[in-house]
């Protein structure tokens, strides 16, 4: 037998030997083995490219954007990463609407890995506070859909809805201009919201074709890989292939949800009328859905397929193991616990949480118990346990350290929120430039000045 034969033979042996080693994955690694796809490992294994670890997540409204920000707590929980979180006085934001910057950063969750809620964008704020190699992410939803759920869930907190009548969709798209006011509170919810919370202008003229172009280009350029809500599987599996992520990284239970009877159907007219008026939010749909499927296309739709069923599996699994044969779906309002009850932002809106089973403690190890829970914890409450998991590694860390040098560390970042400032006259816009908005103290949720997304990233 020839040197060459030989060496194919223990190289062959070898790949066997290695998949075998991983026990119960070895099918997942053979299916993708089969087809010539990137192998899905669950475990390290020498050589392997090492998983990125620095991510800026932009949390997107009404997109699947807490689930997706639920995937990434529980990784950087599972990998002793450290997850930025907001200051007290911001709450669970970033001080949200406010344009983003460093010192609504919580000082005991510095410097971070990980960032990934609420926020409106500032390149040049999260270039200063993330690492060099972050990689940047978002969601996006369908129109129609997106402004629908924007619609019924903030229908109480939005004037430019709430004084719709009978909280009429219909009636608010036949004259929006009657109900809109641009400059007034939580007014980013009624008019491009994708838009503005990327950092861009929402009441740009719709005849400014130019600037439309630029602001999508611009995101394109900033953002390494933009998730499709209605296609969330197939962009976790782009995710994992540019993270270079375990399939057990990505597995996800949905939330925020609302349930049937708060959902609204779209007559016919109506998907036209929201597209035409939040023009700036379909571009940036349009666009980057396309972009979704050229990726998938690339990586190979019989790949991609097959990766989109081995999570689905892995998931099914995992929900069986962790609830049984029934998931503990229940209205917000139904759970006894508050620990696992979503937010409800009105009694209009029914928000879908889930309930532990009362067995869930027998048979299972802490750790089984802990993954199972974290899965179901809403997003107000995982911040509170994150930050408080963090704060007390960040004592044990720099207790210890000299008083001095802990200083030095946190000088960058200033704990104390800036004062609030009336708007100064703007500068001339540049090609993503904005008109200024006007604003009221920040605890009523107002909203900054218009900035524009910034340069090319890192």
């Amino acid at each position: 037998m020839s040197q060459r034969k030989i060496f194919l033979v223990f190289v062959a042996i070898s790949t066997v030997s290695l998949l075998l080693h991983h026990g119960g994955h070895f099918s997942w690694t053979m299916e993708a083995f089969h087809l010539g796809c990137p192998a899905i490992q669950s475990h390290p294994a020498a050589g392997l490219k090492p998983k990125h670890t620095n991510v800026a997540f932009l949390k997107t409204h009404k997109t699947a954007s807490t689930t997706m920000q639920n995937l990434l707590f529980r990784f950087a929980e599972r990998n002793n990463l450290t997850a930025a979180l907001p200051v007290q006085a911001c709450s669970h934001q970033f001080c949200y609407p406010r344009s983003f910057t460093s010192h609504f950063v919580h000082p005991h969750t510095l410097p971070p890995n990980i960032i990934t809620s609420h926020m409106r964008f500032n390149k040049a704020e999260l270039q200063r506070l993330m690492p060099n190699d972050t990689i940047y992410v978002t969601i996006l939803r369908e129109p129609g859909h997106m402004f629908e759920s924007l619609f019924s869930y903030y229908n109480q907190h939005c004037q430019s809805f709430k004084r719709v009548p009978n909280g009429s969709l219909e009636a608010f798209l036949e004259e929006p201009w009657r109900y809109y006011r641009a400059d007034e509170k939580d007014s980013m919810y009624a008019r491009n919201s994708l838009t503005f919370d990327l950092g861009g202008d929402k009441d740009r003229p719709t005849t400014d074709v130019a600037y439309a172009r630029s602001f999508v280009a611009e995101v394109d350029r900033v953002f390494s890989l933009v998730l499709i809500a209605e296609y969330f599987d197939e962009s976790l599996v782009l995710l994992r292939h540019l993270l270079s992520w375990d399939l057990d990284d990505i597995l996800y239970v949905k939330l925020n949800m609302r349930t049937p009877s708060s959902k609204r159907s779209l007559t016919p007219g109506l998907p036209a009328k929201i597209r035409a008026w939040n023009s700036l939010d379909a571009r940036l749909y349009d666009h980057f859905n396309a972009s979704l499927w050229r990726q998938l296309s690339a990586l190979g739709p019989a790949c991609v397929a097959r990766e989109v069923r081995l999570l689905r599996r892995a998931q099914e699994r995992l929900m069986r193991s962790c609830f049984g044969d029934r998931m503990p779906l229940r209205s917000a309002a139904q759970i006894k616990n508050k620990e696992l009850r979503p937010w409800q932002p009105s009694g209009k809106v029914d928000i879908v949480g889930y309930d532990l089973p009362m067995n869930l403690s027998s048979g299972f190890s802490s750790q089984a118990q802990e993954l199972c829970l974290k899965l179901i914890l809403p997003e107000i409450q995982y911040t509170r346990v994150l930050l408080r998991s963090q704060s007390l590694r960040y004592r044990r860390v720099y207790q210890l350290r000299p008083q001095q040098q802990s200083h030095t560390l946190q000088q960058p970042i200033r704990t104390a929120l800036p004062r609030h400032r009336s708007p100064q006259p703007a500068a001339a816009p540049g090609p993503l430039g904005t008109r200024p908005m006007a604003t009221s103290k920040p605890a009523a949720g107002s909203q900054s000045q218009t900035t524009k997304l910034g340069s090319k990233s890192s």
